[in-house]
């Protein structure tokens, strides 16, 4: 008799390390420059700066202190608001509060469920320094109209990236359009470090400030010498040898992801559920493929189901000024649009080497799940 092996448990990402990974950590190992000096640093910059189309790429420790580098090379402090979305990562929101800056908060537009630019003139205060955009599970902002803002009243723009490695407008890679874009290499983006971080301007100046401060505020051209304040933020000479091998790998990883994302909806199709729609002219990479359950689906019950039927799934954001930290400061906000995706949404697996018969199994449990409650 034929017994089935037991079915594996699917998780929502895994990295995909399929190429150059080892051998370039074993030669940083066997050179001894494991730290942040090393040849990796500089060839893992110029890739991704080739990648998204800049002069140059500035690689830091993490997504985060990517942020937070950002914000304080373009003067952000104490006093300033910078409008942010509050459906977002928490560390969007983090990285201004640490400048001493303000986060004013912004409610999302329903179709691709990202910063709702309509909303945020009326926003807009003698103490507005910058809008932060934040390019969600691989969609795209709609940057015209918020750099429009932006120029019309002198405001900044900074483009978290962290999610949208490879997604474009217009042709155009993200972290291009405003004044800094900021990018994650956390273990479950498109590529991955482990911990890594890189921020990107098309402004000479301004890229080489960051540089410098996330060096100590040493002096580009006089050791020990340190002009301005600065951070330790700096990535390793092995971090960024994993990221080179991932950035030759770029390519296909993304036409992966993509595969996955259209047999999703294929799978899904007659289930009552709802997917982020990007706007026109948006290319995206599908770093996680997202959907809104239908209300009244009660959604712990339909993780729990699934995680029994051997399938990891997570929620998305909770809205930011719904954190302890920030709601007494956030009474009167009002954003029905971020709040309504915030305790709708899941996020499906999604990582690279995910077989249809895996993506079989997903929405297998799924439509499982969600029969238990009356929604198949």
């Amino acid at each position: 008799m034929n017994i089935p092996s037991p079915r594996q448990m699917i998780p929502v990402y895994r990295p995909y390390l399929a190429g150059n990974e080892k051998q370039y950590v074993l030669d940083c190992v066997e050179s001894s420059w494991i730290s942040s000096i090393g040849k990796y640093i500089g060839r893992f910059e110029e890739a991704l700066a080739g990648i998204i189309g800049v002069p140059q790429a500035v690689m830091v420790c993490n997504g985060t202190v990517a942020l937070h580098l950002a914000l304080h090379c373009l003067d952000i402090g104490p006093g300033d608001e910078v409008i942010v979305p509050t459906f977002t990562y928490i560390a969007s929101v983090n990285t201004i509060v640490q400048t001493g800056a303000n986060p004013v908060f912004v409610d999302s537009r329903p179709g691709d469920w990202l910063l709702d630019a309509e909303q945020i003139e009326s926003l807009i205060t003698p103490r507005t320094k910058a809008i932060m955009a934040v390019h969600l599970y691989g969609a795209v902002c709609d940057m015209p109209a918020i750099l429009e803002i932006a120029r019309r009243h002198g405001l900044k723009v900074i483009e978290d990236c962290a999610e949208s490695l490879g997604s474009t407008l217009g042709g155009q890679h993200t972290g291009t359009f405003g004044d800094v874009g900021t990018f994650s290499f956390f273990g479950n983006k498109t590529i991955t470090t482990g911990e890594g971080g890189a921020v990107v301007a098309n402004d000479q100046a301004l890229s080489n400030l960051m540089r410098m401060v996330k060096g100590q505020g040493q002096s580009l051209t006089k050791r020990y010498w340190h002009d301005v304040l600065g951070f330790n933020y700096r990535m390793t000479n092995i971090a960024a040898a994993i990221g080179l091998a991932q950035t030759e790998n770029l390519p296909d990883i993304l036409a992966r992801k993509k595969a996955i994302s259209k047999r999703y909806r294929e799978l899904l199709a007659s289930l009552p559920v709802v997917f982020q729609e990007p706007q026109p002219g948006v290319s995206r990479n599908e770093w996680l493929v997202t959907i809104l359950l239908p209300s009244g689906c009660d959604r712990d019950r339909l993780m729990s189901d699934m995680q029994s039927l051997q399938v990891e799934t997570r929620p998305v954001f909770f809205c930011a000024h719904h954190m302890p930290m920030y709601a007494e400061g956030s009474k009167g906000v009002r954003t029905p649009v971020a709040e309504n995706i915030a305790s709708h949404g899941i996020s499906l697996p999604s990582f690279p080497a995910l077989t249809l018969a895996d993506l079989d199994q997903v929405a297998e449990a799924l439509s499982t799940a969600m029969a238990r409650q009356g929604f198949d």
